[in-house]
Parts: structure tokens; C-alpha cells; sequence
């Protein structure tokens, strides 16, 4: 065991001359023989610590370092009594030679202790892991690289470098890709178009369509009997069938009063015809398909967002969409003629200015207001104005009074006399500004125009009375419904009875799924329910001019039809 030589008593001089007493001078002499080395230690340190090895500072609390403080003081104290004690009988002489051997020893001591942390670091440094240093591959001067082809060395045969071939830009091809100008032939995607039944599907129409509609002043019934007519109205699985492909955007029905036909415009860009009674008895036949009845066209290449039978000739169907077409079908001829064309603007919506259906006025998109007249050649509108509206949704003329017309954009509802458009910007007549969010449709009533209805996303159908277009067209009722619709399903459109302006009929989110009617008041006249015939929203609905049949179109293509 190592002791500590702080502590310890220092020892006696082990070589003293004969002769030499405690106390006594050293008679003068020769000096004496040098002390051995091995006696310098004799008396190692303790071995330190390994917080010291390492480099650190032991911490000691302020307690043990006052105790160690206090202890080292009296041993101290005691080692220099001793030595005094000792020393007291030595020579001068003596008493340097063993101060010399003390600091020798403490030398020599510290030395030894350099020499273990020493040896302790290499044993340190051997057991860590050498670093992996990736060899970096010699670079050969003078050898043979990899071989290459000569085309892509872009060199030819005799070495000599071709060329540049100049890049040709990457063309992206488009989703809907614009069908080409002029006229199309109605040629139907499900069917073949030899067929003898389409044929004679557009005879049938052709003619059927000859009979004119004569204006006769027309008389509201009473909502009694109005909803008498309402309750006979029922839906069944033969009335309900997919007509085209994707979400239905919009829905016309043609005004025969023989037959029933239904038209609905797709967001894929389709045109469907379904005949209700060419269906209903050819599905009665067993060897028949279930599609017999139903054609389907592609006259556009984005969504058809708005669709009439034309008032004039109802053998023509009249759509447009996104994609900045306007297209009137004409069943006689079988073909989809070209109205009017912009590629550089995309359609909102359209409605006819004239009672013959010659001149239209059609909402943009972006804004913009055009009249188009059909009686003039080409496919270009006629004016084009700049609307107050940042975007234009829906387009309705007031049904008497033919010059004004209502325009529903984001937040605010315009109405517009054409006869005062100005190409480079108009003001509007009046602005309907109660609405608080977005406004999907605003239409006048059919008969007189004496009421707006409007759809908003604020979850309020609002009813204005416009019998009066002055400065203020006053709110008269406001109708709370659910017109949250989502992202996959079409917006809400609440459009008017035409056999009874004072009601409007409008889809709804609510379970089971129905078709509503409200009054102008706010109450509620009928709600249609089809149980398992109906079991999806019917966001876009029509209802026939003069008979008691609705229409009503879904997210997915189909039609459902009440009827008496």
C-alpha cells in the first residue's frame, strides 16, 4: 500500500559519520558518500485519480473541502513539530542534505505519476476503433478508359463531331381537347347509327316537334289544387335510368304534350335524349335492351352547364359549355350546328333575348357579356361587353319585358337593360347585394317576372319582388335550406314551376332524399319521395311547361322522372 509522505514521519538519516552526536557540529572533513537513488523512492505518492487522468477537475463540495482543508492544516502542523523534533539535533549541513533528498523524492514521485496518465492515454487511444477512410482509387495516366458508343460521343465514324440537333419542345397533350369547328353529325356513342330505331327516333321528334305551342294567357290554379296534382305525381323503377356519363349539370324537358322527353347535359361534355315512352314499351319486350330509348352524343369536350329546347322550333336543343361553344341540334337533319365559338373565353350560361330564339345573350366566365345573333353567318358574337362582375354564372331574360335580363356572379346580383351595354364597361340597373356568400342561380319568374328567386351558399333561397325594375327591388322572403352540396355533388339551382310562378322547386340534403317546393311565403307545398327509387340528391331539376312531369338529375348520370 502506498502511504502519503505528508503524513508520514520523516526518516532518519541512515548515514551518519562515526563520531557525530545529536547536536554536535560535523568536524570539518571530507563530505560525505551520496545517498543512493533507490532511496529517492522510497516514499512514492499515491496513484491520482481518474477524473484527474482524464483532464478534470475533481468537484468537491464546500463541506469536505473545508473538513480536508482542516485536516491538512493539523498534519501539517504535526509533520513540522516532528521534523522540528527531529531535526533539532542535526547540522545545518544535515538539515539541507535531507531537504534535498525530500524534494528529490517528490520530484522523482511526479514524474512517475506523468508516466502512468501517459500509459493510460495510449491504453485508451489502442481500444478505440481506428477511423475507415475510403481509399480514393489511383487515377490511371496513361491507361485505357471506359469504351463508349460513338452516338453518344455524338461523333460520327471518321471522329468527326455531329451537329447539334436542335431540342423540339415537349407537347403536353390536353384532357378535353377542343372538338373541331362546324357542324357534327348526331351520331349516338351507344348505339350505331344505321340503327332503323334511332332513325326512327329522330323522325318521331322531327315531327312531333312540328306542332307549335300557341301563347295562351295562362292562369295560376290554386294551391289546392295544385298540390292535388302534385300528390298524383309518382316515380317508379322504369321512370328512373342512367343517361349519361359523370355528374349532370343540367336538364331541359321538351314541351310535347304526346310524348315525354328528357334532355340533361353531362360535365363529360355528353348530350343525353332519353324517350320515356319508347323505353317504358320496349323494356316491356323481353328480347330488348334496357338502353332502347336512350342516345347519347358528345357535342362538346368539357361540361354543359346550360340547356334549352329552342321556343321557336322545338326540334332544336340548344347547349353549351365550358369549353366556349355554343351548339343547336337539330333533329330533322340530324346534326349539331355551330352558334357561336370562343376558344379564348370559357361559357357560363345562356338565354334567348327574342321570342323566335334568333339573337342570345351569353355569361362568360371571366365576366363578360355577349350577344350573339343567329341569323347572321359566322360562329363570332355580334358585341361583346364588360360586365361590372368578376364572373358570371347564370343568364336569365325577363320573360315580358325582353329587353332586361339578371346575371347571378360571386357575391352580387345585376340586372342589365340591352338596350344600354356599352362594350368597354357597364353599370347595371339595379344590384342585388343581401347575398352573403357565393350565388350559384338567380331566374325571373316565368310568366310575369315579377319575382327573382336566387340560391345562395349561405344555406337561403331569397325571393325579391321585381314587378317594379326601378333603383330598389325589395327582399320579400327568405327561405332557409341546406344548399351545402360538397365537392362532389352539383350546386343547387332553384328554378320556378312554369304552370305556377309563385312556387320553385328545389333538390335537398336531407334523409330520406326528396325533391322540395316551396311557396313565394316561405312554406313548404310538396316534398317528392321515391324510397328506393330515390336514394341520391337530385341537385339539378325541371319541371314541364305544361304538364305535370319532373325531371330531376344527380352526381352520376341519372335521371329521375315523376309523372302522373
Amino acid at each position: 500500500m502506498y502511504r502519503d509522505h505528508r503524513n508520514a514521519r520523516m526518516p532518519r538519516p541512515l548515514h551518519r559519520p562515526a563520531g557525530v552526536r545529536a547536536g554536535l557540529r560535523c568536524p570539518p572533513g571530507p563530505a560525505p558518500a551520496p545517498v543512493p537513488a533507490q532511496l529517492l523512492l522510497l516514499y512514492p505518492l499515491p496513484a491520482p485519480p481518474a477524473d484527474i487522468l482524464a483532464g478534470r477537475r475533481p468537484l468537491l463540495s464546500r463541506e469536505k473541502m473545508g473538513s480536508r482543508s482542516a485536516s491538512e492544516e493539523k498534519a501539517g502542523s504535526r509533520q513540522r513539530l516532528q521534523v522540528k523534533d527531529e531535526f533539532s539535533g542535526l547540522s545545518p549541513y544535515e538539515r539541507k542534505r535531507l531537504k534535498n533528498i525530500s524534494e528529490n523524492a517528490n520530484f522523482f514521485a511526479s514524474l512517475q505519476l506523468s508516466a502512468s496518465a501517459a500509459r493510460l492515454r495510449e491504453m485508451i487511444k489502442k481500444r478505440q476503433p481506428p477511423e475507415s477512410k475510403r481509399k480514393m482509387p489511383k487515377k490511371r495516366e496513361n491507361g485505357t478508359g471506359c469504351r463508349r458508343s460513338m452516338r453518344l460521343l455524338k461523333v460520327d465514324p471518321s471522329g468527326v463531331s455531329l451537329p447539334a440537333t436542335p431540342t423540339q419542345p415537349t407537347l403536353i397533350a390536353d384532357e378535353n381537347p377542343l372538338l373541331p369547328p362546324g357542324p357534327l353529325e348526331m351520331t349516338p356513342e351507344n348505339r350505331d347509327d344505321d340503327n332503323d330505331l334511332f332513325k326512327g327516333f329522330l323522325q318521331t321528334w322531327a315531327e312531333v316537334s312540328k306542332t307549335s305551342i300557341k301563347n295562351t294567357e295562362k292562369e295560376l290554379s290554386s294551391i289546392k289544387n295544385y298540390k292535388a296534382n302534385l300528390n298524383g305525381m309518382v316515380i317508379n323503377e322504369d321512370t328512373v335510368h342512367k343517361v349519361t356519363k359523370g355528374p349532370i349539370l343540367s336538364v331541359a324537358l321538351h314541351p310535347s304534350e304526346i310524348r315525354t322527353l328528357v334532355a340533361a347535359g353531362a360535365k363529360s361534355g355528353q348530350v343525353g335524349l332519353w324517350d320515356l315512352q319508347l323505353h317504358i314499351s320496349l323494356l316491356k319486350q323481353t328480347h330488348q335492351s334496357e338502353e332502347d330509348g336512350i342516345y347519347v352524343f358528345q357535342p362538346h369536350s368539357q361540361p354543359v352547364s346550360c340547356l334549352y329546347f329552342s321556343p321557336a322550333n322545338p326540334a332544336h336543343i340548344l347547349s353549351l359549355s365550358y369549353d366556349g361553344t355554343l351548339r343547336c341540334g337539330d333533329f330533322s337533319r340530324a346534326i349539331f350546328e355551330e352558334v357561336c365559338r370562343d376558344e379564348r373565353s370559357s361559357f357560363s350560361s345562356f338565354d334567348f333575348l327574342g321570342e323566335d330564339a334568333s339573337t342570345l345573350v351569353v355569361g362568360h366566365w371571366n365576366g363578360n357579356i355577349s350577344l350573339v345573333d343567329r341569323r347572321t353567318p359566322g360562329t363570332s358574337y355580334e358585341k361583346l361587353i364588360n360586365s361590372s362582375l368578376r364572373k358570371i354564372r347564370t343568364v336569365h331574360v325577363h320573360p315580358v319585358h325582353r329587353q332586361y335580363f339578371i346575371t347571378a356572379g360571386l357575391r352580387d346580383t345585376h340586372i342589365y337593360d340591352a338596350r344600354h351595354l356599352n362594350p368597354r364597361g357597364s353599370q347595371p340597373l339595379i344590384s342585388l347585394t343581401e347575398h352573403t356568400k357565393s350565388i350559384a342561380s338567380a331566374y325571373f319568374s316565368p310568366l310575369t317576372g315579377n319575382r327573382v328567386v336566387t340560391t345562395c351558399a349561405d344555406c337561403k333561397l331569397r325571393i325579391f319582388d321585381s314587378s317594379c325594375i326601378s333603383s330598389q327591388i325589395p327582399l320579400l322572403t327568405t327561405i332557409r335550406h341546406n344548399t351545402i352540396t360538397g365537392r362532389w355533388l352539383t350546386r343547387f339551382q332553384a328554378v320556378w314551376d312554369p304552370k305556377q310562378e309563385d312556387c320553385v322547386i328545389v333538390g335537398s340534403m336531407a334523409h330520406p332524399r326528396r325533391v322540395e317546393i316551396f311557396h313565394e311565403t316561405g312554406k313548404q307545398v310538396h316534398s317528392f319521395f321515391g324510397g328506393e327509387c330515390l336514394v341520391s340528391v337530385c341537385s339539378i331539376n325541371a319541371m314541364h311547361p305544361t304538364r305535370y312531369i319532373l325531371a330531376g338529375g344527380n352526381s352520376s348520370g341519372k335521371i329521375h322522372v315523376f309523372m302522373n
